[in-house]
């Protein structure tokens, strides 16, 4: 299938590994050009040369996203680099875990930093180029905890609720010239589902242990790959997706169990 992709530019935040990375990899396997950010400079460098063997331009600048002038400069120094912006994938890393009762209100207000103003001003600088494109979408990268919340992540589950309805917002508010979307990974196989298995595993049972017990909740019974997350992020921002806007679509295996 021809997602239109080849000669547009996409801009991922938060790429340096895990769903941003796969994002950006499936981005310039399609033949678009990438721009990349994120905070440590020398592990975006390595995975923007993995990104780079696709054979298109890909640009990688770091980035602190709780930064607000770090972020206006490195959408316009990438828009810049590459000439248009067709696409914006807002991503940063999950909140830290905890139940409420262990969260002070600066843990609060970093983790809303995070999770929402970060999304908020990666679609302000954006849209200025955005608006240029013919095809132009935005897709935020939640957490299917948004419909069903995760035990001990009571930041990411709280905040993460804020970015369905920011997309739907702008979905009406930006149309009809840019699309915007939000996806719900559920349980993928990155370091952050690693660290969270960590973090739970507390009560004498192993990391192993708490992720297989994790992935048998899962009606596919596994983890989903990265890869298989992306290639959904990737058709949805694409122009082969140019009926879908306002939506926030689950990628987990089936995990929620909502009918809505």
């Amino acid at each position: 299938m021809n997602l239109g992709l080849a000669g547009r530019a996409a801009f991922v935040a938060a790429s340096s590994r895990g769903l941003g990375l796969a994002t950006a990899r499936h981005f310039a396997g399609e033949g678009a050009d990438v721009a990349m950010c994120a905070r440590d400079a020398a592990s975006l460098e390595q995975a923007a040369a993995t990104v780079r063997e696709a054979g298109t331009r890909v640009v990688a600048h770091p980035c602190d996203l709780t930064d607000a002038a770090q972020i206006t400069d490195v959408v316009a120094r990438s828009a810049a680099e590459l000439g248009r912006l067709d696409m914006l994938i807002v991503n940063a890393g999950g909140p830290r875990p905890g139940g409420f009762e262990t969260l002070d209100d600066d843990a609060w207000r970093d983790a809303f930093e995070l999770t929402v103003l970060s999304a908020v001003r990666l679609v302000r600088a954006a849209l200025p180029h955005l608006r240029a494109s013919d095809a132009a979408s935005i897709l935020f990268i939640s957490s299917y905890s948004v419909r069903q919340p995760i035990p001990g992540l009571t930041l990411s589950s709280s905040l993460r609720a804020a970015i369905p309805g920011l997309a739907k917002s702008l979905a009406v508010e930006l149309a009809p010239s840019i699309r915007v979307n939000t996806l719900l990974p559920g349980n993928i196989s990155t370091d952050r589902s690693v660290e969270l298995a960590r973090a739970r595993a507390t009560d004498g049972r192993s990391v192993e242990d708490v992720m297989a017990e994790s992935a048998a909740a899962v009606p596919l019974r596994r983890y989903g790959t990265p890869d298989e997350f992306a290639s959904a992020a990737v058709f949805v921002s694409s122009p082969a997706a140019s009926y879908i806007t306002g939506t926030a679509i689950p990628v987990d295996g089936g995990l929620i169990r909502a009918t809505m």
